[in-house]
């Protein structure tokens, strides 16, 4: 015996699922083609990580062994 609940929460899951398939394959194409703002913000976040694995060189040089004249 089904009930009015039930018919709706069936009617919900189902577009629910329906729309969560047309989100995934959404995600699916747009893999093959990134956008320009995300292509750019992806290789800021690289470099970003790059420099933060480089400790930065702030020390003063080494003093020389050679007299200076």
């Amino acid at each position: 015996m089904t009930t009015k609940n039930d018919e709706a929460r069936a009617a919900r899951l189902k577009a629910a699922l329906r729309e969560n398939l047309r989100r995934r394959k959404r995600q699916v194409r747009g893999r093959g083609e990134p956008a320009a703002g995300q292509e750019a913000a992806q290789e800021e976040g690289q470099a970003a990580a790059k420099d933060a694995a480089e400790p930065p060189d702030d020390r003063d040089p080494a003093p020389s062994d050679a007299p200076s004249s």
